[in-house]
């Protein structure tokens, strides 16, 4: 028999988690009433909730007996006791359903052992670990292993049994304390010591009815007492959401490699989850790993999340549909806030601290809750109770930043003797460094120059089947080749050159801002920049527009910008061809291609590899700015750091986003040739960076030596290397950063390049030279990348 409403609930707990529950489940016209055994203080003042402090929320037969006498119909455990304990298996065997998992499926978080060992089965990413239940095995493998490790009670103990020791010395003494001498009792029989995990913390908070998922935005809680992350463990002393580091991609991530395994796991071995699974998570440098399970609500992410749901979601509804299993037909409704919880602890605490202080607590206005946690009503005055007190939670629509300083707010509505909380709540939030702010990628923001290279190998067979007389057929150059005079022409016809590129996802910033005047040049320049690094002169352009639906008056512009880039080059637009196909695209987007045909002699056709000697000098041509290439991962920085195209350049004052980013890529067809006689090799900077590019115009026997210190890193890679904290060899392998072709010269002719590079307006650096290279070894080194930083 299904659930009937009203909903008259049971609610077991007393803490902060608690009473945020039971705020939420008051709004839900579902509800009816709520006993909350025993309740806190604020508990007590909730609308349609009263405590009950007559049975002890651990006598299961006293709290059916209360249950049966006011007609429950619900209950919800709140701590993780209650949950390990059975409740929901003894209230559903005496005919009351529950929210939470069976006694089976809350070993999750009752036996770290237990959930461990579910992870390595299971193939969910977890740190290296190893059990154990003797004193004597566990003090050596200690003194065995050589990586920092975290010393777990293996059962249940509040929340506290988990220490990061800092030494060897204090590895042994918290498993003395642990194994030995019983500081967290009987949870102490067993520890499971893992290896310790560097990143930043995440915790997801999920409901499950046993098949389906749905997760509230990740938080990130604040476990030790001391501000800065420093002092003892606690069960928490703030939280935030939503976090900086929590893309939607690494959410999608979460969920798809980490919690909806673990629900289907959980299943498979025959313990469904039900309920809300809390998955606390390190996000390293290779992903997101589990640190530990709960199988319940946290605290205080709950009293930080929960305010986050819309006014219209229904608490009591989800956790039904739970219970019924039909989680996959309610809708689940976040609002586009930003939430704060700051706790107020005792003073002393998480050591010895007092109660029975009598507090006083103001009347919050709009926008911020205060939850109560360690409080009681005496005699009708408020009491501590507790060592984590109280919290002022806050939400906040603008930003982060504006929820932290409600949250403060808050805390000065609560007053008692001795009172501490932390001042630096979110403080990795509003100081991003390379240890707290994920590091971004190319290949994270879905492009991979692995997989292209990949990709050129595997078809290069299929390739090479082409060739004809006058062509190799051979890939992997800057552009391809007929030698028209091989090929059954005339002895004297030049060489033909051809190249075909695209503009990338460059232009999803010219249909977001509707800009469609730079693009077409940047198409221009991605395919002449790849002809002249051959030696050839441009001389004829084609270029390909595909759309849903054609749009006269941007095509119009987007072709005349290509007509610019064109006359840039000193080639002819011949042709195109314009695509309308229905439901190809989105909406307004297109796509964009084109192809370049050169002309060249063989004298001058480059790179010319016999020439090329062990000291000859590298020469870089400034680029005008990202030109067409990485702007997956810029898109996703931009993202990120919510900034909007509209929105002022961090790096360029006179700018908005969208209009610094569409700074045309650079032509650099005039000037190379001009001084293409003295030039040995010509290596044009695009996806892949200097690190990919570089190489592609040396032999094999030759590589290059580039010091990135002669050259300043322009201001929009700098914003962009800080803001996606993204490392300098992972730049170097992604953007131009600030060189967009590259020039091989002998010493002697150095000058004279360099005077007629600048004669033709180009800005000039003398960047690096030719070393030998081994078999094996690199084709491009990079000096002094720490100067980036």
């Amino acid at each position: 028999m299904g659930i009937e409403y009203p909903l008259r609930v049971l609610l077991i707990g007393n803490g902060g988690r608690e009473h945020a529950i039971a705020w939420k489940l008051s709004q839900s016209p579902l509800v009816e009433s709520i006993i909350a055994v025993p309740g806190n203080g604020g508990t007590a003042t909730c609308p349609k909730v009263t405590n009950d402090t007559s049975v002890s929320a651990e006598d299961f037969p006293a709290l059916l007996e209360l249950a049966r006498k006011n007609n429950v119909n619900y209950v919800v455990p709140g701590p993780e006791a209650p949950l390990v304990a059975g409740a929901v298996d003894f209230f559903e065997n005496a005919g009351i359903k529950s929210f939470g998992p069976s006694k089976k499926a809350a070993q999750m978080e009752g036996s770290k052992t237990f959930s461990k060992d579910f992870m390595k089965k299971h193939g969910i990413p977890t740190a290296a670990y190893e059990n154990f239940s003797d004193y004597d095995k566990a003090r050596e493998y200690l003194d065995r292993v050589q990586h920092d490790v975290v010393i777990k009670a293996s059962g249940l103990a509040a929340g506290k049994g988990v220490i990061i020791p800092t030494s060897k010395e204090e590895a042994h003494k918290a498993l003395k304390d642990i194994m030995q001498n019983k500081e967290f009792g009987s949870a102490g029989d067993e520890v499971v010591i893992e290896e310790f995990l560097t990143g930043d913390e995440l915790s997801v908070l999920t409901f499950s009815d046993g098949y389906t998922i749905k997760s509230l935005p990740p938080a990130q809680d604040h476990k030790r007492i001391g501000e800065g992350d420093t002092g003892l463990n606690t069960g928490g002393m703030g939280c935030y959401a939503p976090t900086n580091i929590a893309t939607p991609d690494l959410v999608a991530q979460i969920d798809r490699d980490i919690i909806q395994p673990t629900i289907d796991g959980m299943r498979k071995d025959e313990m469904p989850f039900v309920g809300v699974l809390f998955t606390g998570l390190m996000i390293t440098s290779t992903g997101p790993k589990v640190l530990e399970y709960n199988v319940r609500f946290g605290d205080p992410e709950t009293q930080t999340v929960l305010p986050l749901l819309s006014q219209d979601t229904d608490l009591a509804k989800i956790m039904v549909a739970c219970s019924e299993r039909y989680l996959d037909s309610v809708l689940i409704k976040v609002e586009p806030n930003f939430s704060a919880t700051v706790v107020v602890a005792a003073g002393g605490y998480p050591e010895s601290y007092a109660k029975g202080d009598e507090m006083t607590v103001q009347t919050p206005p709009e926008g911020i809750n205060i939850f109560h946690a360690g409080t009681k009503l005496a005699n009708g005055k408020l009491q501590t109770a507790g060592g984590r007190v109280i919290a002022a939670s806050a939400t906040a629509p603008e930003s982060l930043r504006a929820a932290v300083d409600k949250a403060y707010e808050g805390v000065k509505l609560i007053q008692f003797n001795k009172m501490y909380y932390r001042r630096d709540i979110a403080h990795r939030a509003f100081k991003p460094t390379t240890d707290t702010k994920e590091a971004l990628t190319y290949a994270e923001a879905g492009v991979s120059i692995d997989a292209g290279n990949q990709l050129v190998e595997r078809i290069r067979n299929a390739v090479r089947s082409t060739r004809r007389a006058g062509a190799d057929a051979e890939i992997g150059g800057f552009g391809g080749e007929v030698d028209l005079s091989k090929a059954g022409f005339s002895s004297d016809a030049p060489i033909m050159v051809g190249a075909i590129d695209g503009v990338g996802t460059k232009l999803m910033i010219a249909q977001a801002t509707q800009n469609h005047t730079t693009v077409g040049i940047d198409l221009v320049a991605m395919n002449v920049n790849d002809l002249v690094v051959q030696g050839a002169e441009p001389v004829m352009f084609l270029d390909y527009f595909g759309c849903s639906k054609l749009n006269p008056e941007v095509a119009a512009v987007f072709v005349e910008s290509v007509a610019a880039g064109c006359r840039d080059a000193g080639c002819a637009l011949v042709g195109g061809e314009t695509a309308e196909m229905p439901g190809m695209y989105r909406e307004d987007d297109y796509d964009a291609a084109g192809a370049a045909i050169g002309v060249m002699r063989a004298s001058d056709r480059l790179p010319r590899h016999n020439a090329m000697a062990e000291g000859d000098v590298l020469l870089g041509l400034a680029s005008s700015g990202v030109h067409s290439n990485g702007f997956s991962l810029v898109r996703r920085i931009l993202a990120r750091e919510k900034l909007d195209y509209s929105h002022p350049a961090p790096w360029d004052s006179q700018k908005n986003v969208g209009e610094a980013l569409l700074t045309p890529t650079r032509i650099y067809v005039k000037s190379v040739l001009a001084t293409l006689p003295r030039l040995k090799g010509l290596a044009h900077i695009t996806g892949g960076g200097l690190l990919e590019n570089v190489p592609r115009m040396l032999p094999k026997n030759l590589a290059a030596e580039i010091d990135v210190a002669t050259w300043t890193l322009p201001p929009v890679f700098r914003w962009l290397k800080s803001a996606g904290n993204v490392a300098a060899n992972e730049m170097a392998r992604t953007f131009n950063t600030g060189v967009g072709m590259v020039a091989v010269v002998s010493p002697s002719d150095v000058e004279a390049v360099t005077k007629q590079f600048k004669e033709a307006g180009e800005t000039v650096y003398t960047i690096g030279k030719l070393t030998s290279r081994t078999e094996g070894g690199a084709g491009c080194v990079l000096k002094n990348l720490e100067s980036w930083s």
